[in-house]
């Protein structure tokens, strides 16, 4: 077996159509295309989801599955709440100790003219402050 004996197997390559090529091609004059419309016209393309006018498929079914991936932090105004500030250590557990946070919360901000005096105690990468 070599590379220049190798053919297809029979019956699986067909010649290609030539569409417009005379009556005696069987596709000749309109090309196999019907008679006149604007199907039959140059360039007509008809457009993806497209179902005759009507409402189509995708418009009429109600949007659902979208989750936004860049939650956004809870924000704790530190004057608002001492307790915070007064914590020797700041992680999400010992915020959690002192103050109420649903379990869907992942990431808190700490706000307030004294917020970034804290930077040195926090421990925790999902405890952000303002400032610098």
């Amino acid at each position: 077996m070599a590379l220049e004996n190798l053919t297809p197997a029979p019956g699986s390559v067909a010649n290609r159509k030539r569409i417009g090529r005379g009556q005696g091609s069987g596709t000749g004059k309109t090309a196999g295309k019907g008679n006149k419309g604007q199907k039959a016209r140059t360039g007509y393309s008809r457009k993806r989801n497209f179902e005759g006018g009507q409402q189509p498929l995708a418009r009429r079914l109600p949007k659902i599955g979208f989750t936004v991936l860049n939650d956004k932090p809870y924000v704790i105004n530190v004057e608002r709440i001492p307790a915070v500030a007064e914590l020797a250590e700041i992680t999400m557990e010992t915020i959690r100790s002192v103050h109420k946070l649903g379990k869907s919360v992942t990431k808190v901000k700490l706000v307030g003219s004294t917020a970034k005096d804290l930077a040195s105690k926090i421990k925790d990468e999902n405890v952000l402050t303002t400032g610098k």
